[in-house]
């Protein structure tokens, strides 16, 4: 080493660095994510259950535009819960093909269920909101119960998964509950790509502490968020992220910042969606929402692309600059593979799979930065036939600050 060259010690260290933070951020999700309650495992037999009576439990909120394909059996999937009542509130949101047909189709099964199934037909967008919160909102005002889940159209439940979760809620003594969706995948490189953007996230996101009031983790997740429907009120209502690409994880801010409490739960095969089809999908996936979860940042933005461009290339330098970067890069990928195996739990993906992290990585960094050229060059977020301007949304945009 007395002889390195300089830029093969810039690498050694960076490398070194890299994985003693992966070895440090992994396991202690590995230890952090076994901790979460399982709805797959939780012992039901213990807990009090959900109160006898007509009204709702559960008051669930689907909107949909332009969703034919999945909207049917998504309202099936609601019709099919078991040991709960629902007042499901499908809303079709502006659509253009088939969707409101297929819901009256779903609706037309609802006979002798002990949910309700009603259907909203919205064909205007009023001004300085998004289409989903609006939609959102119009479910929300004729919410009757007093647990609220907002969720997508191409969600599919499994029979028992909402009174799990809605007893599971009530034991914790939770005001919100975040389900991890199960996403399904066709192939590997599909798989590949969820690992990779879920372990990617242990650099930004502790799950396990969600539910500790102290520490400033927080998370929203479109396909399931269920929250109390005082505690919705009591953060603003829908109302307050009119204007938020990703009101997911906003109310999940809001929900926490009021000091409601959070907790996040497991639940492979309990809701499960199909976020996207082939690895290119995910790029396509995130063109709204990649460059708002940076909050439309770009000095965000480059870092996080520096960060993880670094990751891909790094190990690979670090291949050529003898024994001790031949370590170095073995130590990184001995972290990765631990956090791989740390969300198996959560995707029940091979930690095989960290041998493409380095490709998976370099096209999730692409679908970052195409998004944020696209808005930028744009001047706001086109999304499902509607123009959003970067101005509006800037404005309307909740500042996820730490607490």
């Amino acid at each position: 080493m007395a002889h390195a060259h300089p830029l093969s010690t810039i690498i050694l260290v960076l490398t070194f660095c890299l994985a003693l933070t992966w070895l440090y951020k992994a396991t202690r999700a590995f230890f952090g994510i076994r901790g979460l309650p399982d709805l797959n495992q939780v012992d039901f037999s213990v807990l009090p259950p959900l109160s006898a009576g007509s009204e709702p439990h559960l008051t669930v909120i689907v909107p949909a535009c332009n969703e034919e394909q999945a909207i049917e059996s998504s309202l099936a999937s609601l019709l099919a819960q078991r040991e709960i009542r629902l007042q499901i509130i499908a809303v079709d949101d502006r659509s253009t093909d088939e969707t409101g047909t297929r819901m009256e189709s779903a609706a037309a099964r609802c006979s002798g269920s002990p949910h309700t199934l009603e259907i909203i037909r919205n064909r205007a967008l009023p001004p300085a909101w998004l289409g989903k919160p609006h939609a959102v909102s119009l479910g929300v005002a004729r919410g009757a119960a007093p647990w609220i889940l907002l969720t997508d159209a191409d969600v599919h439940f499994a029979p028992e998964c909402l009174s799990r979760a809605l007893r599971l809620a009530e034991a914790r003594r939770a005001d919100h509950l975040v389900l991890l969706p199960t996403l399904i995948r066709s192939n590997w490189r599909e798989s590949a790509m969820v690992a990779v953007f879920q372990v990617i996230t242990h650099w930004s996101m502790r799950l396990w502490k969600v539910e500790d009031p102290k520490a400033r983790d927080f998370l929203g997740v479109g396909g399931f968020n269920m929250v109390r429907a005082s505690a919705l009120q009591a953060i603003g209502g829908i109302e307050k992220v009119r204007l938020e690409v990703v009101e997911d994880m906003s109310i999940g801010w809001l929900v926490k910042r009021h000091g409601f409490h959070s907790c996040v739960a497991l639940g492979p095969g309990q809701a499960s969606i199909r976020w996207f089809e082939g690895a290119f999908g995910m790029v396509a996936n995130l063109e709204k929402n990649g460059f708002a979860a940076f909050r439309f940042q770009p000095p965000q933005v480059l870092v996080a692309l520096t960060v993880m461009g670094l990751q891909i290339v790094l190990p690979f330098a670090a291949l050529f600059c003898g024994w001790l970067g031949v370590g170095a890069t073995a130590a990184m990928y001995i972290g990765l593979v631990i956090g791989y195996c740390a969300n198996r739990k959560v995707n029940a993906a091979s930690p095989v799979l960290a041998l493409a992290y380095a490709p998976a990585l370099a096209l999730l960094c692409w679908a970052f930065l195409r998004s944020t050229i696209l808005t930028l060059k744009r001047g706001g977020v086109s999304w499902r036939g509607t123009f959003y301007p970067l101005s509006e949304l800037k404005s309307g945009m909740i500042k996820w600050r730490a607490w």
